[in-house]
């Protein structure tokens, strides 16, 4: 099943690592696509992301980088979406939008015409794509 919902950085690493973070709305959505067996995508770029959050200590001692990247690589829940041009193009329409992998997920969610699991509330704020908060 192709997926309807793309998760910002922050809502994988919650899910993963720290799910009492989440949301009502975040954690009732994802234990009901786990049931339904739903794909939920990721943008490449939050990949990225999640490296440099690690490496500079931003999650905390307990995340592990590894253990991250393989659950989300060996859970077939998870489709990643790279960059493409469609994508590149679209980026460059978000000027409201500063952070570049803000602006590359939303593009993400937006030319995949998915909705976006976010806390991020410039995200939100931003009315630029439907939202999960």
């Amino acid at each position: 099943m192709a997926p309807r919902t793309l998760l910002d950085t922050h809502v994988v690493i919650r899910w993963l690592a720290d799910f009492k973070r989440l949301s009502r709305a975040q954690s009732q959505y994802l234990e009901k696509a786990v049931r339904r067996e739903e794909s939920i995508g990721v943008s490449t770029l939050t990949l990225l992301e999640i490296a440099i959050l690690v490496s500079a200590g931003k999650l905390g001692p307990k995340v592990e980088l590894r253990a991250l990247l393989e659950e989300i690589e060996g859970n077939p829940i998870f489709r990643l979406f790279p960059v493409s041009f469609q994508i590149a193009n679209e980026i460059g329409g978000l000027g409201s939008l500063r952070d570049p992998v803000d602006q590359a997920i939303v593009a993400t969610a937006r030319v995949h015409r998915l909705q976006l699991m976010t806390s991020d509330q410039r995200i939100i704020e931003s009315r630029l794509v439907a939202v999960i908060d």
